[in-house]
């Protein structure tokens, strides 16, 4: 099921041991080399830096939160090796200026939509200029769409493909 961004911030996380919450969401740990969301940044009661919960030690996603088996689930963000350059990054998709291959503007990306079981990004949601976005609304892209990540942009694939002029119309 796809969720947006919101839905992932300040999210409570729920222990089966203890049946009490033991954290609440900050923000994801993004992996910009295949959109996937590794983990989320955690504010425990009595921790001053926040703790990672890995999205592989959710055992459910519920409507109350998401449902890890004990606090001891989440780790110092120094002690993840595996995911040490990703974290080191501190990657931001929200923000990021949407171009396509030709260079045209078409917006920030303002939310995205994750699906919860394998925790990848399906889809951008951009947010255009106030011209457009009354005339259109905001432009939802889709990940297969996506062609290139930067540092401060998220290159799409051009939105109009130009038909030869030889091409027949279909009735």
């Amino acid at each position: 099921m796809l969720q947006v961004s919101s839905s992932f911030i300040d999210r409570p996380i729920l222990s089966l041991r203890s049946g009490a919450q033991v954290a609440t969401t900050i923000s994801p740990v993004i992996n910009p080399n295949n959109l996937k969301i590794e983990g989320f940044y955690c504010q425990v009661r009595g921790e001053k830096k926040p703790l990672v919960l890995l999205t592989q030690d959710i055992r459910d996603t519920i409507s109350q939160g998401f449902v890890i088996n004990d606090q001891d689930n989440l780790a110092q963000a120094d002690e993840l090796v595996r995911l040490k350059d990703i974290i080191s990054m501190h990657f931001e998709i929200l923000g990021k200026q949407v171009l396509t291959l030709n260079g045209d503007k078409l917006g920030k990306v303002a939310d995205y939509a994750a699906d919860t079981q394998t925790m990848f990004i399906h889809k951008l949601y951009a947010s255009q200029s106030l011209l457009k976005h009354f005339a259109g609304g905001m432009l939802s892209i889709d990940r297969t769409q996506i062609n290139e990540i930067t540092e401060k942009s998220v290159i799409v694939n051009d939105l109009l493909q130009k038909v030869p002029a030889q091409a027949k119309a279909v009735a």
